[in-house]
């Protein structure tokens, strides 16, 4: 059974932070990396990534250039630097997100316990 449900909510932000650590990226590099990184359980469909990078796009938060790649033309996205700000402030709060939801899966002891 896929997994991608509990990503629905964060893909945007996913997709934020790959291309931020690459610099740019492609759509498939970009699934590609998804499922490395989680061994799998996030895999990207075409109907799910491409309105999702063309919404940051149009939120102006991506910036694309097209290469030609021998016979065919490559996309690659790449974040905007005047809304690079923007972007970060999206990829703190999955951050924050994921070290709360630790709390609920793994709560210290003590904390909460009534």
């Amino acid at each position: 059974m896929s997994k991608n449900h509990l990503y629905k909510g964060t893909l945007s932000a996913i997709l934020l932070k790959l291309i931020e650590e690459q610099g740019r990226m492609y759509g498939y590099e970009l699934t590609k990396r998804a499922r490395e990184l989680t061994s799998g359980d996030l895999d990207i469909t075409e109907g799910a990534l491409y309105p999702a990078l063309h919404k940051l796009e149009a939120e102006g938060l991506l910036t694309t250039e097209v290469e030609k790649i021998g016979n065919r033309s490559r996309k690659y996205y790449r974040l905007a630097d005047e809304k690079g700000g923007e972007a970060r402030k999206r990829i703190d709060e999955l951050a924050e997100y994921a070290r709360n939801l630790q709390q609920f899966l793994n709560p210290k002891p003590g904390h909460g316990a009534a």
